[in-house]
């Protein structure tokens, strides 16, 4: 089996790095940046970001575990001192693969064929350079509202515990397939309306947003931030990859929520 790690470079995270390669390598695994099958992220939750999308392109074939150095994460569920433990496990093979469904973000141009397609873990987030976004919320090709406020933020059930939750939206489990829309300070008054909830969206149903005034936006895909020209469309919907996890033991998620927003002793 083969594997590879990355730290968050810190002195903690790369003294764990260090040692996980050498007790796996002793255990007859073999270290391949380039086709791994597990790999192992040391840090914390931006960590696991920059690790899933550098296999952005692998992940029929990679399982993701997370290590945390810091607060406990949602992606990074393993303690610094259960490092030998975690090894053992992953030597033996002793875990289960777990999928959660990611975000299909399309950005489509006015001046070029081809859209610019990414995957998102977490969000995607548009905001105008301007002051105030304007777009048209199209639902399946059906008009929904126009949206006047400071951006829009689409969440994959994972990533609803982080700017969506921020933003006042709801906390989904990950097993669901679903995507859910946020606004972001929307302008409602006697001549402008919005809906003013959250929207949870099933798989089968796409979300398209369309300019309404100038065309250029600024687009996020989870810790990537990007300037988009000359934007005819920005299309969500739910994408045929998965992201998949080296589950080990148990961890319920509704307790991770608890230890994260709850627990003050975390």
């Amino acid at each position: 089996m083969k594997f590879f790690i990355i730290s968050r470079t810190d002195e903690l995270s790369n003294e764990l790095m260090a040692t996980a390669r050498e007790y796996l390598q002793d255990f007859g695994l073999e270290w391949s940046e380039e086709a791994p099958d597990v790999v192992l992220s040391i840090g914390g939750d931006g960590t696991f970001l920059h690790a899933f999308h550098k296999y952005r392109d692998q992940l029929d074939t990679v399982a993701f575990v997370g290590i945390h150095t810091g607060h406990l994460g949602f992606y990074a569920d393993w303690k610094p001192i259960e490092i030998e433990k975690l090894v053992l496990s992953i030597a033996k093979k002793e875990y289960e693969v777990i999928e959660y469904p990611l975000l299909e973000v399309s950005i489509h141009y006015l001046n070029k064929a081809e859209p610019s397609v990414y995957l998102a873990l977490n969000e995607s987030t548009v905001k105008s350079p301007d002051v105030t976004l304007v777009m048209d919320v199209f639902l399946n090709e059906g008009h929904f509202e126009r949206f006047r406020g400071d951006g829009l933020c689409m969440s994959t059930p994972s990533g609803s515990t982080a700017y969506n939750k921020a933003l006042g939206g709801a906390i989904i489990h990950p097993s669901l397939h679903a995507m859910q829309l946020t606004e972001m300070a929307s302008i409602n008054n006697r001549v402008f309306r919005t809906v003013g909830s959250p929207l949870v969206l099933p798989a089968h149903h796409r979300c398209a947003l369309r300019p309404v005034k100038a065309p250029d936006f600024m687009v996020t895909v989870d810790h990537l931030q990007l300037l988009h020209k000359d934007v005819k469309s920005i299309e969500y919907r739910v994408a045929d990859e998965n992201v998949r996890f080296a589950r080990f033991r148990a961890f319920p998620f509704w307790k991770r929520v608890h230890d994260s927003f709850i627990d003050s002793e975390v």
